[in-house]
């Protein structure tokens, strides 16, 4: 087990200076077993041991000298670079790592050093092209960490300084070197990239050459799935202007026992597996089969890696070896020699006939031997002859004996191990002669992949050489860190002397030394033909037994311990001088070189010192040795850089991370070494400004009134009286220990004002208790008299309450005697009156009984009259009523038969849209189920109104016969009769029967009402009906316009790409206007295919109105031409100014044009001259002005010719004429004369008029189009490099010191901080002022402005999110402050020119109003992502609420739940997505089409623009008069 007691010694000045200063409730680290270190705060000191309470709630007692101090003010999230660390010591890194680790911050620099935790996890945000675009030339420091900074600071320093550099990535199997490599190569193959258009650049070669290698030179093991058995230097070669000339790969001790030897659960070689897993038909041409088949396989259980298709890996390899140049045939001979190796591993040896011989096992072992020696292309005999037998070769001859099975097997895995290496020696040989190297490249980067240290409990040969490499770089490392921390003493200025370290030198030269070290030793022992492991453990035990770096484990008999820089490792001696030696046995050699098969020949030429075909020693150790020293030679000529992979668990998992795993792997990795070389010096920076600001309160009065920050850093250390500190030019250096006195005293210093705040506040609570105490006694005195004063009061009350009683009784007494007598009185007198009152009401009752009589008599004759007439009103009423309904009735018959016609109208409407899409095929349907509904219900209404005239024609019958019958009755009565006699029966009959009648002619009317209602709705329906089918025609006329209009563009479009294309034919002999035109575009940096496109010409039919210019006129002569556009020219070349808001000089131009008819013209060059002489005009691209002027007059004339110009032998657009009546009506309706201004259209066919445009007006156009885009891209462009300066210094609030702001007469206002706002401001609104003199067309100006919104919200959103310090709440308050002030000149710029600029700036808004926002903990997800960030991505969140912090307040960032729930939809997304990028990207492409410039600008504009006055005057431009 390795042990840290080396770099415990490194910092013992700081435990004897924290000893001192370990007080009670200082926060310290404890060492513990289980966690390395554990922190909690000291509650009891006794002497040399203290009491800790860790916060894990457990009790520890440790010695002062023990323990480390812990800063409490560092931040939760940790330092993006461990030099800042107030407390540079084990548990402080160690903890920093853990907490970047926990946020998924991978990366972490300590100082120029880069730490790399594996996240075993994909996170492709990090490394996608948007991230090496922002660290593609930023300062090594001012972003985040990342291998792109490293390799970027690498590229700078080489092109800078001239010198090469190197980069060296080392760590444990398993910790990520390998992707770490792969990220520095591909961001030096993008700096260093050559133009697309090679056809295989030195970049991909090398990019590619990482899978090749990785096929066939990495495995599984037990601490990785994918482990590189080899060491690799990579060297890219640059040319003096940065680019990629050539490369080389250097490879290292390759692992050749893992072809035969495998221990569960590891696999073999990436390229076993991929070639079994081949297509059927490779696996059928090399006789392969199942992995578990093949001895060199089937040693282990593990034949396949999760998420790892071999199937796919092999065709991946396959296409990765086309790319770095290795030809089919040879791809094919590489995997025949693969196959060779596994079928050779199948052949089993028995004994032979003869005493120690051997032959094949048995048929099986025969057809792999066969295979074998098929596949190599050699004889099956001679192969069977070199694995059994052996030649002895001596002074006069050669003895050929036989072996035993033994070591034949010995032999088999010797070829194969040693056919293996020469393939793979073969592959880099072939990949450095593929890519080439550049031999007059000054420059070179090396990447530099190599295993780490390793320490297992089985140490063999391989560990020796790789702890041995390591051991060599640690020396190098060191040299490294102590220049690099001397360099910054020089740099700072300040005085200092040699600082010792401890150096490895006396392990290097026990084990290289050329006699007498331990590789010699073994080269001596390998070279003797009986010396074994034994005795070779015996040499060392007797070489170095008073090393104090050897020593001899006390139970192992051949066992040798070395004490390295990263403790102690014990070696076994077993198989050490079996995988030194590295010779190919004769017989071997002479078996493949003679192969029919080159390319296996080829791996086993034939040497000179080889030709006697005996077996030649070579030791792989000196070997080995000579690759280091080598390597070291070429690391000492660059400058180097390092980077150092850390694996956080041995589970191969995400979020677990192992204390004690990660604390060992930074002892192997020097870290903790670089630590102790700083702590030799003075470990602890500050600058000035963080030193006043966490130690001013020691002496507060240096502060007040001073304004030089080294003046007051100098008068506070001598306050306190600090020894040995240093004042830099920027920072205050301390020693080791210094830092933890100063925090004592600030300790002490707090803990007094404590106990003076403490001691105020027992004064105030002791005195409110006081007066609580006296306030409550005064209330009880209170209380007490005024309960005595209310007793005597209720005493008092109570007598009077007595008397009071007293006389009420006395006088109610006298009252009840008093009332006794008048009732009786009174009940007396009522009796007398209620019965003569009774008499008198018997007497009315008879009396009213007589009347009551008499009036029913009389009612009885009035009812019977009334009857009469009663009856005779129903029968005329019914009689009415009849009518009324016969009436209705015939209206129900129209509504049919005006429903029948709306049926005809439907069918025929039906038939019209039957070409409608599938949605009016539906409605269709509908309206027919309507219909049918409809008239179903008619139906039914006509039945129901028929039965209920047959009931109303049957009841006037019975009231016809009821009449009759009525009057026969009243004729056969007497007259007279004194007392008529009434029939009560017939009565009630009757009364019954109207009864009924009443109801039916009722329910009558009832249904009839219905019937109206239904009707009513019927036609509301029936119109609305009609209303929508009209709605439907006018779509379909205005689809069959538009269909048309498109037809007639396309046919347009397709016209002019014929007469181009036929034009183009014509004049390939004379390439004069387009290789001119061609030439200088693609100068000014426009591809031509991007730049000459072809835009669709949308047309409108025009009356041939008969105008002066329309008439033909005979074209003026060539040379009268040719002057006259010299004098056009000379004009316009000067800025002719604006009229009525429209260009002078593109109307004068287009008028010229016009009258000279060159756009009809087959051939003419005013065109070239007039593209000749705007590209000259716009040479002096840095004059906003000059370039508004020519934006203005170029998108003008475009917009005319885009107006006028229509292919010749395009037809004219007509309207679609409807077919329908409907259709004619809405045509009729939108084409009344009454809103169209015929003299208005006249003027404008008279100012702007439809010309057939031949090939070069076409051109002329196309060219003129590229020019628009190219000015309006050198507008955007120099406004953006105008903001760019300015915006980072937005970034970041002007930072302060709060000493200096609350006691020192320096200011720093809101002045100092809005001052580069306000220039951003100056920068829009001096850009506005000149666009709106010019008259640019506002959808230009609303489109430049909104690139450039986008652009500052690009550079401040990806400035936010790769800056911790700009993640901040001051920095969130400055940015809102600015986006305010944009805010305010979007509304005064108003729509019309701001347009949706203020819009692009939703990014860095929202995110901005994050980080304002108080009490973020309390926040949710959902609330986060759907009320206060909608538009930011999971990544985007994730990344802010991590690198948050609060230097105002001190607040915490969002809960860890919301933190881990962004993580796991991070996870998820990741395993999704192709892209996760959290970086925004910058686009620069033209937002607008011509299409968009016509629409903006109207024809009519021009009607009373005035041409050129300078052209007015000229006889030979009189036609402008008109």
């Amino acid at each position: 087990m390795l042990h840290a007691a080396c770099n415990l010694n490194f910092f013992m000045s700081l435990e004897q200076v924290a000893s001192a200063a370990t007080v009670v409730g200082s926060l310290v680290w404890v060492e513990d077993p289980n966690e390395a270190w554990l922190d909690g705060e000291v509650v009891a000191v006794n002497g040399e041991d203290i009491t800790v309470l860790c916060t894990s709630g457990n009790m520890v007692v440790a010695r002062c000298s023990s323990v480390y101090p812990k800063d409490a003010d560092a931040p939760s999230c940790g330092v993006d670079d461990m030099t800042k660390l107030a407390y540079l010591h084990e548990p402080g890194v160690l903890q920093n790592l853990k907490s970047r680790y926990d946020i998924n911050e991978i990366y972490t620099y300590t100082g120029s050093i880069l730490i790399a935790v594996n996240p075993f996890q994909k996170l492709p945000h990090l490394y996608d092209g948007h991230m090496m675009e922002q660290y593609k030339g930023a300062a090594f420091g001012e972003l985040s960490p990342h291998p792109f900074a490293v390799a970027d600071a690498a590229y700078r320093l080489m092109m800078n300084d001239g010198k090469s550099q190197a980069i060296l990535v080392s760590g444990e199997s398993g910790a990520g070197k390998t992707e770490s490599t792969k990220l520095l190569m591909r961001y030096l193959a993008y700096m260093g990239g050559r133009s697309a258009g090679e056809r295989r650049s030195v970049e991909q070669q090398v990019l590619e050459s990482n899978p090749v290698l990785e096929a066939f030179g990495n495995a599984k093991t037990v601490r990785n799935n994918n482990s590189s058995r080899f060491g690799k230097f990579v060297e890219l070669q640059f040319d003096q202007k940065g680019r990629i000339s050539g490369a080389a790969v250097r490879t290292y001790l390759l692992e050749r026992s893992r072809v035969c030897q495998l221990s569960d659960p590891e696999r073999n070689y990436h390229c076993f597996y991929m070639l079994c897993a081949a297509p059927q038909e490779e696996v059928q041409k090399y006789k392969l089969g199942n992995p578990r088949t093949f001895h060199y396989l089937n040693q282990t259980n593990c034949y396949e890696l999760d998420g790892v298709d071999d199937a796919k890996e092999y065709i991946a390899t396959r296409k990765a070896m086309d790319t770095v140049g290795i030809s089919v045939q040879e791809q094919d001979a590489i995997f025949r020699v693969i196959a060779a190796i596994l079928h050779l591993g199948n052949i089993e040896f028995a004994k032979g006939k003869e005493i120690d011989s051997s032959m094949p096992k048995d048929e099986k072992s025969w057809f792999h031997l066969r295979t074998v020696a098929e596949l190599f292309m050699c004889d099956a005999k001679a192969l069977e002859d070199s694995l059994c037998k052996k030649v002895i070769t001596t002074r006069d001859e050669s003895i050929i004996t036989d072996v035993d099975p033994k070591a034949a097997a010995s032999r088999r895995d010797a070829l194969a191990k040693v056919v293996y290496s020469r393939l793979f020696d073969w592959l880099v040989e072939n990949i450095n002669n593929s890519i080439g190297q550049d031999s007059n490249s000054k420059y070179l980067i090396g990447v530099l992949d190599i295993y780490g240290f390793e320490s297992f409990k089985t140490n063999s040969f391989e560990q020796f050489c790789i702890n041995l490499t390591n051991e060599k770089l640690q020396q190098h490392f060191n040299q490294h860190v102590f220049k690099m921390e001397q360099e910054e003493y020089t740099r700072e200025e300040i005085n200092w002397s040699y600082i010792e370290f401890i150096d490895n030198q006396d392990i290097l030269d026990m084990i290289e030394k050329k006699r007498g070290g331990i590789i010699a030793l073994l080269d001596q022992a390998c070279m003797l033909p009986r010396s074994t492991h034994e005795t070779f453990a015996e040499s060392l035990y007797r070489e170095f037994k008073n090393h104090k770096r050897f020593s001899k484990p006390k139970l192992a008999r051949s066992d040798f311990t070395i004490c390295h820089y990263a403790g102690d490792v014990t070696y076994q001696t077993e198989l050490f001088l079996d995988k030194n030696k590295d010779y190919v046995i004769g017989e071997h050699q002479a078996l493949l070189n003679a192969s029919e098969c080159s390319f296996v020949s080829g791996l086993f030429p034939v040497s000179d010192e080889e030709s006697s075909k005996q077996s030649k020693f070579s030791s792989i150790g000196s070997r080995f040795k000579q690759q280091l020293h080598s390597l070291l030679e070429t690391l000492s000529s660059t400058e180097p850089h390092y980077i150092r992979c850390v694996k956080p668990n041995n589970l191969l998992k995400p979020a677990i991370f192992e204390n004690h795993n990660v604390l060992q792997q930074l002892r192997c990795g020097g870290v903790m070494e670089a630590i102790r070389i700083s702590c030799a010096g003075y470990p602890t920076k500050r600058p000035f400004y963080e030193f006043i600001d966490r130690f001013g309160i020691l002496a507060p009065e240096v502060l007040n009134g001073s304004t030089d920050e080294v003046a007051v850093c100098k008068k506070l250390l001598g306050k306190v009286g600090l020894e040995g500190y240093q004042i830099g030019k920027t920072k205050v250096f301390l020693r080791a220990g210094q830092m933890a006195e100063l925090d004592a005293r600030r300790t002490e210093v707090l803990g007094r004002s404590a106990s003076i705040i403490q001691r105020k506040v027992r004064s105030y609570m002791a005195r409110k208790s006081f007066t609580l105490v006296r306030r409550s006694a005064i209330l009880i005195q209170s209380v007490c008299r005024g309960e005595l004063t209310r007793q005597i009061y209720e005493s008092m009350r109570q007598e009077v309450a007595c008397l009071r009683i007293q006389r009420d009784l006395r006088m109610h007494l006298a009252r009840k005697t008093y009332q006794d007598l008048c009732s009786s009185a009174i009940c007396i007198q009522t009796g007398m009156r209620g019965m003569a009152a009774r008499n008198e009401l018997r007497f009315r009752w008879k009396t009213r009984a007589a009347i009551v009589i008499q009036s029913h008599c009389r009612k009885l004759l009035a009812r019977l009259e009334y009857t009469k007439l009663k009856k005779a009103a129903i029968t005329t009423q019914c009689a009415w009523r009849s009518k009324v309904a016969r009436a209705e009735l015939r209206k129900l018959k129209m509504a049919a038969r005006e429903t029948g016609a709306l049926q005809a109208a439907k069918n025929k409407l039906e038939k019209q849209v039957e070409e409608l899409t599938w949605r009016l095929q539906l409605e269709k349907r509908m309206r027919t189920d309507l219909e049918e509904a409809k008239t179903q219900e008619n139906t039914k209404l006509q039945t129901a109104l028929k039965d209920l005239q047959l009931q109303f024609k049957e009841t006037k019958d019975m009231l016809l016969k009821e009449k009759e019958v009525s009057k026969r009755a009243a004729e056969q009565i007497p007259v007279i009769q004194e007392i008529p006699m009434i029939d009560h029966e017939m009565m009630d009959k009757l009364s019954a029967e109207n009864e009924k009648l009443k109801a039916l002619v009722s329910s009558l009317e009832t249904k009839i009402d219905e019937t109206e209602k239904k009707y009513e709705e019927t036609n509301k329906l029936s119109e609305e009906r009609l209303k929508q089918a009209m709605d439907a025609e006018s779509v379909i006329v205005k689809l069959k316009t538009n269909m048309h209009i498109l037809q007639e563009k396309i046919s347009d479009m397709e016209t002019e790409t014929k007469i181009l294309r036929h034009q183009t034919l014509l004049t390939t002999s004379k390439p004069g206007l387009q290789s001119e035109f061609g030439n200088k575009v693609l100068e000014n940096g426009y591809n031509a295919s991007e730049t000459i496109r072809t835009n669709d010409i949308p047309h409108t039919p025009v009356k041939a109105y008969e105008t002066p210019d329309s008439r033909p006129r005979r074209p003026p002569t060539d040379r009268q031409q040719h002057e006259d556009a010299d004098t056009l020219m000379e004009c316009v070349t000067k800025d002719v100014g604006f009229s009525q808001g429209k260009p002078v000089a593109a109307f004068t131009i287009y008028k010229s044009l016009l009258h000279w008819r060159s756009f009809e013209a087959d051939r003419t060059s005013v065109f070239d001259r007039l593209i000749q002489m705007i590209g000259s005009a716009i040479e002096d691209q840095d004059s906003n002005d000059h370039m508004a002027y020519w934006l203005s007059n170029t998108s003008t004339l475009l917009f005319l010719l885009q107006k006028s110009l229509k292919p010749a032998g395009a037809a004219a657009a007509t309207p679609v004429k409807p077919t329908s009546l409907f259709g004619r009506m809405a045509m009729g309706f939108r084409s009344s004369p009454s809103t169209v201004s015929l003299a208005a259209a006249a003027a404008t066919l008279e100012t702007v008029r439809l010309v057939e445009a031949k090939y070069p007006a076409l051109l002329f156009k196309q060219q003129l189009t590229a020019y628009v885009e190219k000015i309006y891209g050198i507008i955007r462009d120099n406004l953006k490099r105008e903001l760019s300066s300015l915006l980072a210094l937005c970034i970041q609030a002007p930072r302060t010191s709060k000493g200096n702001a609350l006691r020192s007469g320096r200011s720093f206002g809101k002045d100092s901080q809005t001052n580069h706002w306000q220039g951003i401001i100056d920068c829009l609104n001096s850009l506005l002022t000149i666009l709106k003199e010019n008259f640019v067309p506002p959808v230009l100006t609303q489109k430049i402005y909104a690139q450039t919104f986008s652009s500052i919200n690009v550079q401040l959103f990806n400035s936010l999110l790769l800056r911790r310090e700009c993640c901040t709440f001051s920095n969130g308050e400055y940015v809102k402050a600015g986006l305010a002030e944009l805010e305010l000149w979007c509304c005064q710029a108003k729509e019309e020119y701001a347009g949706s600029a203020w819009d692009e700036l939703k990014h860095i808004r929202q995110a901005v109003g994050f980080l304002v926002i108080h009490q973020k903990y309390r926040i949710s997800y959902d609330e986060i992502t759907n009320d206060l960030c909608p538009i930011l991505s999971v990544q985007q969140l994730h990344r802010i609420c991590t690198l948050y912090w609060d230097d105002n307040y001190n607040t915490r960032s969002v809960s860890p739940e919301v933190i881990a729930s962004m993580r796991v939809l991070m996870t998820e997304e990741s395993s999704t997505a192709s892209s996760s990028s959290f970086l925004l990207d910058d686009s620069s492409s033209i937002p607008f089409s011509v299409d968009d410039l016509s629409n903006s600008i109207e024809v009519k504009d021009f009607l009373d623009v005035n041409p050129a006055p300078e052209l007015l005057e000229h006889p030979a431009f009189q036609f402008l008069h008109n």
